[in-house]
């Protein structure tokens, strides 16, 4: 099981494409202790309630040729929205000393999509990635689930 080495102050960031958990090392690399600093949580909105329009179409300007445009797939822009509003307030985070390390555990596609958001400040303090879907689990399991012990 991967486990991760984390000093006191460091964050690490539990989160999937809905919920993202804060926390923070209040106790030291030998005897870690997290403590929630923050929890962030966009609604899941229905289809419809996100948008109504029907699908697009597009017309061509020879011989009168019709092709559908996709539809736009809501619940996935959301979701980006979500993880940029993240990564961004991790960037500030950052920046104005909050924190100077930072460790990211993610569900795969989460992880897949906030990489990709991440500034070059949040990029120099990341100290470990993870793609492990957390975000469900009591604080003590992740804690359990996450960090060495003195190894």
């Amino acid at each position: 099981m991967d486990k991760i080495k984390v000093g006191f102050g460091e964050w690490i960031v539990v989160c999937d494409g809905r919920k993202a958990l804060i926390l923070e090392n209040i106790g030291d690399s030998l005897f870690p202790s997290l403590k929630t600093k923050e929890v962030h949580e966009h609604a899941d909105e229905s289809t419809s309630a996100q948008g109504t329009d029907v699908p697009g179409r597009v017309f061509a300007s020879m011989r009168g040729a019709r092709s559908a445009v996709e539809q736009t797939d809501w619940h996935d822009e959301a979701e980006r929205a979500f993880l940029t509003a993240l990564a961004n307030r991790l960037d500030t985070a950052v920046k104005t000393g909050e924190t100077a390390k930072l460790n990211v555990v993610a569900t795969p596609r989460a992880l897949g999509i906030i990489r990709q958001v991440y500034s070059p400040a949040v990029r120099k303090a990341l100290n470990a990635e993870m793609g492990k879907d957390l975000v469900k689990l009591p604080l003590h399991q992740i804690e359990r689930q996450l960090l060495s012990q003195g190894s």
